[in-house]
């Protein structure tokens, strides 16, 4: 029927909206420091988990009771909590392996992955079970249905919003700011971008700040429109993200989000028409990862590397 489908094609796009956030940090990361963040997805799961300790212990009733009030306080502090932990992450695990070889921050990011799901075990016992997360909108509560009588939830709404927003703000600074065309400087030639002023140090910290903040952000909305979160959204959404990012070509910001939202429709499509159901859904997102890596390597939008003799 109709209406199931364009129900799916609608859940598609909300998933791949927020995959996309998280996997504008596996791209930007990679494309200043060539480094694959896998502990970027623990830096979405904390900032879930940062806004709803926020939501229980420090805010008052009247304000839990009010979205427009929660909201922007459960994104700042959710973007807060995620970009100090990047922060650390990058001054504490990465830069003392910069000059390393490259397995040996790819394994710290391992590393750090596990110790930050740990230490949420620690703050939160009965992080593995779903925790109930703060209903921003009422239960239930859609916006005018579309097309063929499809609802669409006011956080679906709103993470494709959120998503897309964010996504071209990020494209607008790195193109047009002073500080993005540091940034594509140190991604070009670390070395001849402190030649000319720049430091880099400041530069890749700026990176995962960026990096933190929209994980944060997404970590939110994931809470928010879901009711849950537990500690395994980090490990299984950081997989999504980062196949988002390879297949929209890793270190393009429109590759990462275009990748999301092709993860998001093939999730939700598959499960419903594709053999297997939903037991097979993320069969069928690597299925397509394969396909495109086969014809097109460097993904959508990826640049070939050309490698002079």
């Amino acid at each position: 029927m109709l209406s199931t489908l364009l129900s799916q094609i609608v859940n598609g796009l909300v998933l791949g909206s927020l995959i996309g956030l998280i996997a504008l940090g596996y791209t930007m990361v990679y494309g200043i420091i060539q480094l694959i963040n896998f502990a970027h997805g623990e830096i979405f799961m904390i900032g879930g988990y940062g806004g709803l300790a926020m939501f229980t212990y420090l805010l008052p009733t009247f304000v839990q009771q009010q979205w427009y009030l929660a909201l922007p306080l459960l994104l700042i502090a959710g973007a807060a909590v995620s970009v100090a932990v990047a922060v650390a992450m990058e001054r504490f695990a990465y830069r003392p392996l910069r000059n390393a070889p490259r397995l040996a921050p790819l394994i710290t990011a391992l590393g750090v992955s596990v110790a930050l799901q740990e230490a949420i075990r620690v703050f939160y016992p009965g992080a593995t079970a779903a925790l109930p997360y703060p209903k921003i909108f009422l239960e239930g509560a859609y916006i005018v249905p579309i097309g063929d009588g499809v609802p669409i939830r006011y956080t679906g709404v709103l993470i494709i919003v959120v998503s897309l927003a964010l996504a071209v703000a990020l494209q607008q600074f790195v193109d047009r700011s002073r500080l993005g065309r540091a940034m594509r400087a140190t991604a070009q030639d670390r070395d001849v971008a402190r030649l000319m002023g720049i430091n880099p140090d400041r530069v890749i910290v700026l990176t995962f700040v960026l990096g933190g903040l929209l994980a944060g952000v997404a970590g939110i909305l994931y809470g928010a429109d879901l009711g849950f979160i537990n500690i395994d959204i980090g490990f299984q959404n950081g997989i999504f993200a980062f196949t988002a990012a390879v297949l929209g070509g890793i270190g393009s910001i429109r590759g990462a989000v275009v990748g999301g939202l092709v993860i998001g429709l093939v999730k939700a499509l598959g499960g419903q028409y594709l053999p297997g159901g939903t037991a097979y859904d993320y069969v069928w997102i690597f299925v397509v990862l394969i396909v495109v890596l086969v014809f097109r390597p460097q993904g959508f939008f990826g640049e070939t590397e050309r490698v002079r003799a």
